[in-house]
């Protein structure tokens, strides 16, 4: 976390200032603070009324910035939903500061973690990760799963997000932070209908029972890399079909002689988006009008891209062969883990 925080102080300080959010309320969750200390830290970190109000039992508590309780009645507020019936706010005059939105985000997320829980049910917390170990053994995920409150036969889907991801709506799942080889992860259990999240950046696995859920894992964390902030903040494998799970599966060193082939056509100004629409469509004609270039200019770029490739890549497993090399290229090249998301996210499906 630390050298994370030093990385993106470079680049942008206020993405920097975000992830401290972060890390100040995951050790607060950690150190099972109550909710008192969690308001008395979200004023603190915004310099202005934290509030908290629980329908069941009925309880409303405001704390300051210096830890005390506030006197009177809530003045205009930001709010967040935190589930089970309950809300937190921020007492801000005027506009919102910069971080106000992270801030209350996690302490809604605190707030439910501390609320809808109990300590048996704080230590399944950790079961998450053992779901989507797929080198755990199957009855030890049975267990994990059962835990979590996971129904053998019914579908999921596992979302996974970086620990400076911007949640605009968070939706209530059982999450917890895994570790990958790609360094700490926000992993969530949605269920099989979500198509997408209000998050940036952020990949959703494909639909799979809980004894799949470690292989919707590997393509939620595929998706993630294929993600663009801002203009594609989030990306569902299912966009991908049966490609991404074959890209899942594959060793992450597989020799791909074919990604080297994808270079040179991203030598053309035009050669990528053509490549992509390409595999995406059926036709010439689809593909010109995806792209919006007329019929003769499409064929004269599909015309390049098999001079650059040595195969059609609009026809039979060309297609595919195309598509197994083009994904994997964006893989490779992926920068959406090492450079924080500095806009509002909008959903994608």
């Amino acid at each position: 976390m630390q050298e994370l925080l030093g990385r993106i102080t470079r680049l942008d300080p206020q993405a920097s200032q975000a992830l401290r959010v972060i890390a100040c309320f995951d050790e607060l969750s950690i150190g099972g603070v109550n909710t008192r200390g969690l308001l008395a830290a979200a004023a603190s970190l915004s310099g202005c009324v934290a509030g908290f109000h629980s329908e069941r039992p009925q309880r409303c508590m405001r704390v300051t910035p210096r830890g005390e309780l506030a006197p009177g009645e809530p003045s205009a507020r930001l709010s967040a939903d935190a589930g089970g019936g309950m809300n937190v706010w921020l007492e801000r005059a005027g506009e919102p500061e910069a971080n106000d939105t992270i801030i209350l985000e996690r302490l809604a997320l605190t707030v439910r973690l501390r609320h809808s829980r109990g300590p048996r049910d704080i230590d399944a917390r950790r079961h998450l990760g053992v779901v989507v170990d797929h080198e755990v053994p199957i009855e030890e995920r049975h267990v994990a799963s059962a835990a979590l409150g996971l129904t053998p036969g019914t579908q999921y889907r596992v979302a996974a997000a970086p620990l400076f991801a911007i949640w605009t709506e968070h939706p209530s799942a059982p999450e917890d932070v895994v570790a990958t080889r790609y360094g700490p992860m926000h992993v969530l259990v949605l269920p099989a209908s979500t198509e997408t999240v209000m998050a940036g950046p952020c990949g959703i696995g494909v639909a799979t029972t809980v004894d799949q859920l470690h292989h919707s894992f590997r393509t939620a964390l595929l998706a993630l890399r294929l993600c663009d902030p801002p203009s594609t903040p989030v990306v569902n494998a299912d966009e991908y079909a049966g490609l991404i799970d074959l890209l899942a599966d594959a060793r992450i060193d597989t020799h791909q002689p074919d990604v080297q082939l994808v270079d040179r056509v991203a030598e053309h100004p035009w050669g990528l988006p053509t490549l992509d629409v390409v595999i995406r469509s059926t036709s010439a004609r689809q593909a010109a009008r995806l792209a919006g270039v007329h019929h003769s200019t499409m064929q004269t770029r599909v015309d390049a891209l098999i001079a650059d490739l040595g195969f059609d890549p609009s026809d039979g497993y060309g297609r595919v062969r195309a598509g197994i090399a083009y994904l994997s290229w964006r893989l490779r090249r992926s920068r959406v883990l090492e450079l924080p998301a500095n806009e509002r996210p909008t959903a994608r499906t």
